[in-house]
C-alpha cells in the first residue's frame, strides 16, 4: 500500500496546529512562558508546512525562501522553549541563525541542486533537535530515568532527518526527485509522530515540575525556606541509609533559640520571625553542602551531619558563636541572639529517632546548665520504647525529654 506524502504532510500540519493551539491555551492558563514558546513554534511550523505543501508550486523563489525560513525559526523556537522552561534566557541569535543559513545556502546553490538543499535543510533541523536534547540533558540530575523520553524524542527526530546524508542519497534512483521518494514518505510519517511525541514530552516535563513543586511545598517551611519536620525526617532517612551502607557514623544536633518567647513579647512577632530567618541563615552558612538542616518546631531547628560526634560538636560550637555574634539591635534595644544546642552521634545505621532522642536530652542539659552552650549526649537510649514508658509518668513539660540509659 503506497502512502501519499502530501496527504501525510497535511495530516502533520493539522496535528501540529491543533497541538500548538492547545499549548498556547495552557500556557496562558498557567502563565507558563515555555508553553507559549512551544505553542507558537508549532503554529509557525504548521503554517510553513501547509503553505509549502498546498501552494509550493505556485510561489516564487523569494516567497519559498521566506516560508522555509519561518519553518527553521519554528525549530529554533522549540530549542529556545527548552531553555526558557529551565529558567534560561532565550538565545535570539541562535533562533534566527538556522533561517539565515538556509536562505544563504538556497541563494548560493545551483537551482538544480535540489537534493543538496534538502540535505542542508535536514541538517539544520537536526542540529536544532540535538540542541534541544542537550538542553534537556543538562537538566537530567536526579530525574534522568523519568526524563529519558525528553532526550530520546528530539535525538530520534534529528537522526531521521539526517537519513538523506547517511543513506538517502545512495538509494535515490537516477533522476528521481526527493519529493517523490521513499524518504519523503518517511519524513512525513516522522513529522506526525514527532509532533505528538514532543507534546507528550512537554506535558510530562510540566507535570513533573508541578508534582515537584507541590512535594517541595509540603516538605518546606515557608518562613525560613528550610526543610520542615516531615521533609527533614525523609531526607535524613535517605542519608542515614547511605552512610550505613558505607559504614560511616552520623551525628544529629538540635538547636533551640534561647528566650525566644521574650523576644516575641518585647519586640513583636515580626521581629521574632526575622530572628528565625537569621538563625536559619547562620545554620546553612556554617554547615557543609552535604549536611541536612531543618526547622522542626517553633524555635527549634535540627541538623544531621555524616560525621563523628566530635566533629559534630565542633560544628555546633561554630554555629553557636556565629549566632551570638550577630549583634541584632532594634529600636527597643539589643536582641539576645544565643542558642542552646544538643548533639548526639551514633554508629552506622543508628535510627534518626534514637539520635533525636539523645540530642534532645543533651539540649535539655544545655538549657539547665545556663543556656548559650553546646552539650553532647554521653550515650544513646538503649530502647526508645523504654524511654516512652519512662516519660509516660512524667509531668507534661518533661515528657519531651528522653532518658539516657
Amino acid at each position: 500500500m503506497s502512502l501519499d506524502s502530501h496527504t501525510l504532510y497535511l495530516i502533520a500540519t493539522m496535528v501540529a496546529a491543533m497541538l500548538g493551539a492547545m499549548l498556547l491555551f495552557f500556557g496562558g492558563q498557567e502563565n507558563n512562558p515555555a508553553l507559549k514558546w512551544w505553542g507558537t513554534a508549532y503554529l509557525l511550523g504548521a503554517a510553513s508546512v501547509a503553505l509549502w505543501t498546498l501552494a509550493g508550486h505556485l510561489l516564487n523563489d523569494m516567497l519559498s525562501l521566506a516560508i522555509g525560513a519561518v519553518g527553521f525559526i519554528a525549530c529554533g523556537m522549540i530549542w529556545n522553549a527548552a531553555r526558557v522552561f529551565h529558567g534560561r534566557k532565550p538565545n535570539l541569535p541562535g533562533l534566527v541563525l538556522g533561517a539565515i543559513a538556509w536562505i544563504g545556502a538556497a541563494t548560493l546553490l545551483d537551482p538544480a541542486a535540489a537534493a543538496l538543499r534538502v540535505t542542508i535543510g535536514a541538517a539544520i533541523v537536526a542540529l536544532y533537535a540535538v540542541l534541544t536534547a542537550m538542553e534537556l540533558w543538562s537538566e537530567r540530575r536526579r530525574t534522568l530515568k523519568r526524563r529519558w523520553p525528553a532526550i530520546v524524542v528530539p535525538v530520534l527526530h534529528g537522526f531521521v532527518l539526517m537519513l538523506p546524508i547517511l543513506i538517502g542519497d545512495f538509494l535515490l534512483a537516477p533522476g528521481e526527485k526527493f519529493a517523490g521518494s521513499l524518504w519523503a514518505t518517511v519524513f512525513s510519517i516522522e513529522l506526525v509522530l514527532y509532533a505528538i511525541g514532543t507534546v507528550f514530552v512537554i506535558f510530562m516535563l510540566v507535570s513533573e515540575r508541578t508534582v515537584t513543586a507541590h512535594k517541595n511545598a509540603a516538605s518546606m517551611d515557608p518562613l525560613t525556606q528550610m526543610l520542615n519536620r516531615r521533609g527533614f525526617a525523609e531526607a535524613c532517612g535517605r542519608v542515614i541509609e547511605r552512610e550505613a551502607t558505607a559504614g560511616r557514623p552520623v551525628t544529629v544536633m538540635i538547636f533551640d533559640i534561647d528566650h525566644f518567647k521574650s523576644i516575641n513579647d518585647r519586640f513583636g512577632h515580626p521581629a521574632g520571625d526575622e530572628i528565625l530567618k537569621l538563625f536559619s541563615a547562620v545554620i546553612v552558612n556554617n554547615l557543609r553542602i552535604s549536611d541536612l538542616s531543618g526547622r522542626i518546631g517553633g524555635e527549634e531547628f535540627a541538623a544531621l551531619l555524616p560525621c563523628s560526634l566530635e566533629e559534630g560538636v565542633i560544628v555546633a560550637e561554630r554555629v553557636r558563636e556565629a549566632f551570638e555574634a550577630s549583634g541584632i539591635v532594634c529600636e527597643d534595644g539589643a536582641v539576645d541572639t544565643t542558642v542552646s544546642i544538643g548533639v548526639a552521634g551514633g554508629p552506622a545505621g543508628t535510627e534518626l529517632e534514637v539520635l533525636l532522642a539523645a540530642a534532645d536530652t543533651a539540649l535539655y542539659q544545655a538549657k539547665r546548665g545556663g543556656r548559650n552552650r553546646v552539650e553532647a549526649a554521653e550515650e544513646l537510649p538503649l530502647s526508645l520504647e523504654k524511654w516512652r514508658r519512662t516519660t509516660a509518668g512524667l509531668p507534661a513539660h518533661a515528657r519531651a525529654r528522653p532518658v539516657v540509659a
